[in-house]
């Protein structure tokens, strides 16, 4: 089973890349199931209805996200009617929408999507490990393929969640930095891992935002409007191969793609 994960997509030029591409390289690499994070497509954060709509149109089957989910507030309406839009499952109990979701890929085979969110260097949320655990619990044994999207600041939180689902979850994907990391590698208990799998959006930029105010921002430690860049655009992300009836993942490569 071919599993496309697609990292933080970023404002319109990053929409705009997923738009114009996406289709042709699930088609390309017969991809049977594409998961994309989604908490920075609008403006640089969060993501509307709309938005989320065009994304599964062209060919997203699951929605992750992280902690600028809430910044647009006609997102919460939208939960309830859609339940392929994920928020970190370890936020407080009560908040809208769930952080884990269970269905079918393209090519039939059962699966789970878990989105967590670290807390370190972060907004204090409930502990991840144990959501994480929880969530676990809640997917029934026939379904081996499971999907972990981990947003988080600290690369050794992400790489402890790592240690910790080996052999529980097929992948777990960092998330949140923006920045691809070189530590793609299958665990010996069959996990795919990658400490960050980069960003969906204009690479000519700090993180995605215009430079000059994020230097200026550095410099003099005042307030400033953050505005979304708009050179280089690429999507970057990782390919994972799964045996489906085993959840165990055979590789994951880094995977990067351009505007033509």
């Amino acid at each position: 089973m071919k599993i496309l994960f697609i990292g933080d997509v970023v404002g319109s030029p990053g929409r705009k890349i997923v738009h114009e591409r996406l289709a042709d390289i699930l088609a390309q690499r017969h991809i049977d199931f594409c998961i994309i994070n989604c908490e920075n497509a609008a403006s640089g954060f969060g993501v509307t209805p709309k938005i989320a709509d065009e994304f599964f149109a062209v060919g997203a089957d699951v929605l992750t996200s992280g902690n600028h989910i809430w910044k647009r507030k006609e997102i919460i309406d939208y939960f309830p009617s859609q339940p392929r839009l994920l928020r970190p499952a370890n936020f407080p109990e009560g908040s809208p929408g769930c952080g884990l979701w269970v269905g079918k890929a393209k090519n039939g085979a059962g699966c789970a999507v878990l989105n967590v969110q670290g807390r370190t260097f972060m907004a204090p949320i409930d502990d991840p490990f144990r959501a994480a655990t929880n969530a676990l619990t809640k997917i029934p044994p026939d379904v081996k393929v499971i999907v972990v999207d981990m947003h988080a600041e600290a690369t050794s939180e992400k790489v402890a969640m790592g240690w910790y689902l080996d052999g529980k979850a097929s992948a777990v994907l960092g998330t949140h930095t923006h920045i691809p990391t070189a530590d793609n590698h299958v665990l010996p208990g069959g996990t795919a891992y990658i400490t960050d799998v980069g960003m969906t959006g204009p690479h000519d930029s700090v993180i995605g935002m215009e430079k000059r105010a994020i230097i200026d921002h550095f410099i003099d430690a005042m307030p400033s409007r953050f505005n979304v860049a708009e050179g280089d655009i690429q999507m970057n992300g990782v390919q994972i191969d799964v045996d489906e009836s085993t959840g165990r993942a055979r590789s994951v490569e880094r995977a990067n793609f351009r505007l033509d």
